[in-house]
């Protein structure tokens, strides 16, 4: 059973920074690529960065480049997320998700899930 649980998450004032980590236990595949997505009440979940297997491709959404960073250890089975410079609308539950593939920014293409983690961020 493939699990993933995220920490990191907490309330901090505008400007300030924060580091999510996701570690992942069981079988995910030797080759997986790693998600960070947000998602506020009422909205679709939407994309935030995403990882290679190798680190060697980092893909981000285009309300992030330059603030966040995506990083992982494999030997650790832990995948990060740097955030830095935040913003009042950033305010969402982060999750980190996993699959067995390439890179993608779809939701709809990650098998496993974590349970999510509150990112608050005040003005």
């Amino acid at each position: 059973q493939v699990q993933l649980v995220e920490s990191g998450g907490g309330l901090v004032q505008a400007g300030g920074s924060l580091r999510l980590s996701c570690v992942v236990s069981g079988r995910t595949g030797s080759r997986n690529s790693m998600g960070w997505f947000r998602q506020v009440p009422g909205k679709e979940r939407e994309f935030v960065a995403t990882i290679s297997w190798n680190g060697g491709t980092r893909t981000y959404a285009d309300s992030v480049k330059g603030r966040f960073t995506i990083s992982r250890d494999n030997a650790k089975n832990t995948v990060y997320l740097q955030m830095n410079s935040l913003k009042p609308g950033d305010t969402a539950v982060y999750y980190c998700a996993a699959r067995t593939g390439w890179v993608t920014v779809s939701t709809r293409d990650y098998n496993y899930w974590g349970q999510g983690t509150q990112v608050t961020v005040s003005s």
